[in-house]
């Protein structure tokens, strides 16, 4: 397995994981660290993607990735006001 394919896969996994723990109420929406997984999933997955020119799994990876930093942003500055 190379770089790219365990990077892909960790994408997967950070994906699954932050949807169960999600689903089983250990992780909340409303809280950084679910976006966080959420981002390095996405991360993950354009890397490997971007190995593979597959470039539908590069946008919808990369879309993914700027909600979860975008919520995560708006979760700082609600905490700093």
């Amino acid at each position: 397995m190379n770089y790219f394919t365990a990077t892909g896969w960790l994408g997967v996994i950070l994906f699954v994981v932050a949807y169960l723990l999600l689903s089983i109420e250990v992780l909340d929406a409303k809280k950084d660290s679910y976006h966080w997984l959420n981002f390095l999933g996405a991360l993950c997955l354009v890397i490997n993607a971007i190995s593979i020119e597959d470039n539908p799994t590069i946008v919808v990876n990369g879309i993914w990735g700027i909600i979860a930093i975008v919520t995560v942003i708006r979760i700082y500055n609600k905490k700093r006001n």
